[in-house]
């Protein structure tokens, strides 16, 4: 019998995009392609760190309110460090959920895996309980960390009153900035430096977990 190989990730995404745009009110579609554009138009991914940069540090509080330091998680092996933009996100549940299915091939590398959102505390415990997520899942709040990596971007004003109508945005991270990350992963080596990359400007798009394991399997 021929093994039954797991849908990649990007499949899992695709069709989720496929089904939105196959039934999403054409006003809808727009003001989200032309939020895409925005962010295409800022910026953002030349701004945000790169291959051989340092790696900013950071303390932040994980889903159960204790500090988390990158420094601390360096002395371990070498760091996945993965944005969301909130539980609120089908594309980023997805992700999460397919993260925790590779966590153990991530940990077989001596890697660890940290997952960052700017919702607050009580809402990233909601999405660390709902997905049965097994790593760290910290909260930005503000963006803070983000700011620091240069992930950040504002919404236009279209996106940001869907998103508070739809499922209010504002009460998920605590302000009103209508500021969001990208949906970034990096890989972080001991010393401290970035090694890996993935920065897109369509949150559709994730770093697939086996690229991320081939890339841990290269660091010395």
């Amino acid at each position: 019998m021929s093994e039954i190989t797991e849908p990649t990730l990007k499949s899992q995404l695709d069709a989720k995009k496929d089904d939105f745009e196959a039934h999403a009110p054409v006003d809808k579609k727009q003001d989200y392609a032309e939020g895409l554009e925005a962010v295409e138009k800022s910026g953002v991914i030349k701004k945000a760190k790169q291959v051989g940069d340092q790696a900013p540090e950071f303390t932040l509080k994980n889903a159960i309110g204790n500090d988390v330091t990158l420094s601390e998680y360096l002395k371990k092996g070498p760091v996945v460090l993965t944005w969301y933009r909130g539980g609120w996100c089908p594309y980023c549940n997805l992700t999460l959920q397919r993260l925790q299915q590779e966590l153990g091939n991530i940990q077989a590398e001596g890697a660890n895996l940290l997952a960052l959102s700017p919702e607050l505390p009580d809402n990233s415990l909601n999405t660390t309980e709902k997905n049965d997520l097994k790593f760290e899942v910290l909260s930005d709040v503000g963006n803070q960390v983000g700011k620091a990596y240069g992930i950040i971007f504002k919404l236009t004003a279209a996106v940001a009153n869907r998103y508070q109508d739809g499922f209010n945005l504002h009460g998920f991270n605590g302000d009103e900035s209508n500021e969001l990350p990208l949906a970034a992963t990096y890989i972080i080596n001991q010393n401290g430096e970035i090694n890996y990359a993935f920065l897109e400007v369509d949150y559709r798009k994730r770093a697939e977990p086996a690229d991320i394991i081939d890339a841990l399997k290269t660091l010395e």
